[in-house]
């Protein structure tokens, strides 16, 4: 987009000198919105409405004098009253006596203003204007957007409200000018510099505030392609000529009706913002490679061969390779190596990931994609679910750069090939445990053991030439026994390195100890047993104990109190023994306090559990022990978040108290980082002694599916441990991971399924004695009849649930049923009862002191207030609830209540702003809570765009609405069509 058509007007009408007032107080006025003087923070008064306009008209002046003749023109223009100048000599004496006689001074008959040059809004409003053209035509569209919204801040309503004269109005009509004209600019520059999804909200409300704005029209248009939304953006304009032509008999400017046509066209260019120069495109040139080893050695024809390749890539992909079966290799050293040589010929950037091919939890290509498209600087929000459109919009974003990706550790070519890019100017190295030959133009390179010179270079260049040179044939025989492999070579050299005491010939003597090695040190993965067999048979056994043990744990890292639980350790003790296994290189540090292994390196620590933990029970007793950990600590997460819902008393209960937060954030902060170590727990428990603990732990993390930052990742475990406790025949297991797995399905919209797993657990319920399942079970149900308009059997399950929940004394819980169950009143159309019942469930909720949940109660009377006709009431309980919910990180329940505030600004006679609600709404709940309620959002914008006049927009809203309703056959399809009118035909269904 290019700048604004004219030139931006510079409010203040004259600039006097600098002048500070001599009594060195600070006293600010501020005339963009209530006319208001502070001195020191403080408000001062101002006086009657007149001697406000007084004020207004010499604060204006910039210091110049204004007479008592021009100022009473400017109080009361062409009738003045009879006692005017009498009046005039009134409100500056009052305004000297308050002000101080240093500020408002008496000048040649008349009077001035001498104050600082930051000491008048406006004055500063102009000089962040000014500071945003210089930072924008400095090509620095981030600092010109932060200064214009800086400026816009200053701005508290209308300018020089309730001030009265023909001055003050005319200033008032120029203000709001200036300002229109400033937010024309930062949203020109959103759009510049992609924040167009985020600008339609805005742009929407300020179209229907302005309809003839033709300038706020184009820029709507093209938010809205740039959206993927062209048939909205087409819309605007049919709806602005059709607007024109009514109103003031014209037709669309031409750069209007040349943007219609690059729009039918699909311009390219339009769908792109501008190339950003500024400092803030910096993040999205990622550098994310390793560290490459210091002491790298050898492989120089490899090193030249996939350097010469790289050098001139053309879009091919280099794969470096091991013979299948050897770890160990130095695969990894080798990419990173020559990854770090290559970094001058791919100036945009480098990415790395781990795919953890070696193990039994490869990383999913949708995951990797996910990470990949945030280093190179895509939003959450941008993000796609689907692993193809994931991959689309990669390949997209690395088009017309040169970007070097190192795919390390690959399981195969299915894993690699989302992960490539589309076009020329980048390229892929790729390493992996196994030859990738159907990796479609691939460079396959066979890696393998260092040559004897080269295992004796890199031995010497960590172990230091002085200790080397007269044991000469002694480390021979050391890099020998290591089979020649560089990553037993480099731990058998830090091993005599970090041991001043020893000769090499010590080390070359416990190496060929047959016990030790030689029948490992052969070919396959027995070679790399032998390798790590080196590092871990000089462990102190608490070290190998925690070496073992620590293995055992699927996640992928582990923290220190989680590993602390693990091994039945003080944190300070554990960390101790981490530290030291990290230093001989058997463990990573992730990143501090957490460690990880590598992935064969975790397959040899188990295979060392199996064969060394005595008793063999102590296995199962390190997990079930970080099992109590992950549970306890979540169950108290989930305790601070709910206080008073006894759903904590209904778990099993634990040995190991768990970590203890008292501050909310931090709270949550933790569970959202161990999202991934917490499910893979879960996922590891599902043997016949743990499974109720598993599924228990999912009860207590659920905020992780509720919230949408893990809810697929949820979902799969849960449908893990659901079938998990079928084939166990654990009944209440199964009928806790049923009622679960509903909510997931009906957060997610798929109310088939969510009613199958409810209605199932409703069967078990009948034959358990399970309290908790027999509260939640009718609950889940309840809620998903009710969204099926089911309504009887609705309210029948919901009064249950609130017997349930009150037999268990589970004031907490019967508070949610009753604002479901107010929820299914308002469907029938008792209104009164609905308000009755969300008002019980509140008060509950705040003797319970229960934050998150109280905000679902007044979502759910802001739900009832709206349909009472008491809109104002329902906006204040809707916008005390998104406060929560934002604070709480429940992404869906806070586009849900934008919905629901659309609903009420809609309700209100209010579509502009019910427009910008519903586009806020459409934002956050991309990804979440299923293609119903996105209908549903799509409904509402529909209306409130029909109701400022933008016809056609709304019909392509409530199109794509009805094609989600009809597709799901849900009832709103009828309220849609009738929306659209005759023209659509009942067929459609």
């Amino acid at each position: 987009m290019g700048r604004d058509d004219g030139p931006r007007v510079r409010v203040p009408e004259q600039r006097a000198p600098e002048r500070r007032p001599a009594d060195g107080t600070d006293l600010y006025f501020s005339v963009l919105g209530p006319v208001r003087a502070r001195r020191n923070g403080e408000t001062l008064p101002s006086g009657s409405p007149q001697q406000r306009a007084l004020l207004t008209a010499l604060l204006l002046r910039g210091g110049h004098t204004a007479t008592a003749a021009e100022l009473i023109d400017a109080i009361w223009g062409d009738e003045p009253p009879s006692q005017a100048l009498a009046a005039v000599r009134t409100y500056a004496s009052r305004l000297r006596k308050i002000l101080g006689p240093q500020t408002l001074a008496s000048d040649s008959g008349g009077y001035a203003m001498r104050t600082g040059p930051d000491a008048l809004d406006v004055t500063v409003a102009e000089e962040l204007a000014a500071g945003a053209d210089k930072a924008r035509a400095a090509g620095d569209r981030g600092r010109a957007r932060v200064l214009l919204n800086k400026a816009l801040a200053l701005w508290d309503g209308e300018a020089l409200a309730s001030v009265p004269g023909p001055y003050a109005e005319n200033q008032r009509t120029r203000l709001e000018e200036w300002r229109l004209q400033l937010t024309e600019t930062r949203l020109d520059l959103d759009l510049e510099v992609g924040c167009h999804a985020e600008a339609v909200s805005e742009l929407t409300a300020l179209t229907a505030a302005h309809p003839l704005r033709e300038r706020l029209r184009e820029l709507l248009m093209v938010a809205l392609y740039r959206s993927g939304r062209q048939a909205e953006a087409l819309a605007v304009y049919a709806d602005t000529r059709r607007l024109l032509a009514e109103e003031l008999g014209v037709d669309p400017r031409p750069e209007l009706a040349q943007l219609q046509q690059r729009i039918l066209q699909a311009d390219e260019e339009l769908a792109r913002p501008a190339d950003d120069p500024t400092p803030a495109a910096a993040p999205v040139r990622p550098a994310q490679l390793p560290a490459t080893v210091p002491d790298f050695t050898g492989r120089a024809s490899f090193v030249r061969e996939l350097g010469d390749r790289i050098a001139t890539a053309e879009g091919s992909v280099m794969a470096v390779s091991a013979l299948a079966g050897i770890g160990g290799v130095g695969k990894t050293t080798l990419a990173v190596h020559v990854a770090h040589q290559a970094r001058k010929h791919f100036p945009d950037g480098q990415l790395y990931i781990d795919l953890q091919g070696a193990g039994s939890r490869a990383a999913e290509p949708e995951t990797v994609l996910g990470a990949f498209l945030r280093a190179l600087g895509t939003a959450d929000s941008a993000i796609p679910e689907s692993l193809d459109e994931r991959a689309a919009l990669y390949r997209s974003t690395l088009d017309g750069r040169r970007i070097l990706i190192l795919l390390d550790n690959a399981h195969d070519a299915a894993q690699i090939r989302p992960l490539l890019p589309g076009t020329t100017g980048c390229a892929a190295l790729v390493t992996s445990r196994v030859r990738m030959v159907d990796l479609a133009g691939a460079h396959l390179v066979d890696l393998d053991v260092m040559s004897p010179e080269e295992a004796l270079q890199l031995f010497t260049r960590i172990v230091g030439e002085e200790r080397i040179n007269s044991e000469r044939k002694a480390a021979l025989d050391v890099v020998a026994a290591c089979g020649f492999l560089p990553l037993a070579i480099r731990i058998a050299a830090s091993r005599l390195a970090s041991r001043r005491t020893w000769t090499v010939s010590v080390l070359a003597a416990k190496l060929a100890d047959e016990r030790r090695r030689l029948d490992e040190l052969q070919a396959g993965d027995l070679a790399v047993k032998a390798t790590f067999e080196l590092g871990y048979g000089q462990l102190e056994p608490a070290q190998a104990r925690a070496f073992r043990l620590l293995g055992l744990a699927d996640g992928p890292d582990i923290s220190l109190a989680a590993a602390a639980a693990l091994l039945n350790l003080e944190v300070h003790t554990a960390e101790d023994l981490l530290e030291a296994l990290v230093d001989t290189s058997l463990v990573e540090s992730a990143a501090p306090g957490r460690y990880r292994y590598h992935d064969l390196v975790r397959l040899y620590a188990r295979s060392c559990a199996e064969r060394d933990e005595q008793p063999p029970v102590e296995r199962e007793l390190a997990l079930s022990r970080l099992l109590d950990f992950y549970l306890a600590t979540a169950a108290g997460v989930y305790a601070l978040e709910r206080p008073g819902d006894r759903t904590v008393n209904h778990l099993e209960r634990t040995e190991h108290p768990g970590l203890s937060f008292t501050d909310h954030g931090r709270a949550l902060d933790w569970l959202y980082a161990e999202a991934n170590p917490l499910l893979a727990c879960v996922r590891q428990s599902i043997t016949a002694t743990t499974i109720r603990r598993a599924v228990d732990l999912l009860l207590a993390s659920k905020d992780l599916a509720e919230s949408g930052a893990n809810s697929r990742q949820f979902e799969s475990v849960a449908t893990i441990v659901r079938d998990a406790a079928t084939v166990t025949g654990d009944a209440r297991s199964e009928a806790r991971a049923r009622t679960t797995l509903a909510q997931v399905h009906s957060t997610a919209g798929r109310f088939d399924q969510a009613e199958d797993e409810a209605r199932q657990a409703m069967v078990l319920a009948s034959s358990i004695d399970d309290i908790w399942t027999h509260c939640n079970a009718p609950n889940e149900l309840g809620i998903i009849a009710g969204y099926r308009n089911r309504l009887d059997e609705a309210e029948v399950l919901l009064q249950q649930t609130i017997t349930a929940f009150r037999a268990d004394t589970n004031q907490a819980g019967e508070a949610s049923a009753l604002c479901n169950l107010s929820r299914v009143h308002l469907a029938i159309g008792r209104t009164a009862s609905a308000v009755e019942l969300a008002g019980q469930g509140i008060d509950l909720y705040a003797r319970l002191g229960l934050t998150l949940r109280l905000a679902n109660g007044r979502y759910a009377l802001g739900l009832a207030l709206t349909r009472a006709g008491r809109q104002n009431e329902a906006e204040g309980r809707l916008s005390e609830a998104l406060t929560v919910f934002r604070e709480s990180r429940q992404r869906l329940w806070e586009g849900m209540t934008l919905f629901r505030l659309a609903e009420v600004h809609l309700a209100a006679q209010r579509p502009a702003r019910a427009a910008a609600f519903s586009e806020q709404a459409l934002t956050v709940l991309l990804h979440i809570g299923g293609e119903w309620r996105r209908a549903n959002v799509l409904t509402v914008l529909g209306q409130a765009l029909d109701g400022i006049g933008q016809a056609d927009r709304a019909n392509v809203c409530w199109r794509e609405a009805l094609a989600v309703f009809d597709q799901l056959k849900a009832p709103e399809s009828d309220i849609v069509r009738g929306l659209l009118g005759p023209t659509v035909s009942p067929q459609r269904r």
